[in-house]
């Protein structure tokens, strides 16, 4: 479920910036966003075949920070008027959606 959600975040990561820097010219920020959004996804998966439980955790942890990332950079593009409020929105929400789910297994598995 997450590795699927993180993934499909990823592929909605690479269409914005597709279209920020070739529609609005935008190629700084929307570099960052590229790199820390599809980050999360690929350590989702590391995560999965980590040799121990605190490998495990670390991972997850790490992929908290890059989606953590990806909200700042969302959040300036919107700011700054790259994206508008129907764009920002729904992408906005999904990162959270991922963020929320990864805190909770962190938490879930340093619990156990």
């Amino acid at each position: 479920m997450l590795k699927d959600k993180s993934f499909n975040f990823a592929i909605r990561i690479i269409n914005l910036y597709k279209y920020l820097s070739s529609g609005r010219s935008e190629y700084v920020l929307s570099k960052q966003l590229l790199r820390s959004g599809t980050t999360v996804g690929a350590l989702i998966r590391e995560s999965q075949n980590a040799e121990n439980k605190a490998d495990f955790v670390h991972k997850l942890a790490i992929a908290q920070k890059e989606c953590d990332e990806s909200i700042y950079w969302i959040e300036l593009l919107y700011h700054t008027e790259y994206l508008s409020s129907n764009e920002c929105q729904s992408i906005h929400n999904k990162a959270i959606e991922i963020l929320k789910i990864i805190r909770s297994i962190i938490i879930t598995s340093k619990n156990k």
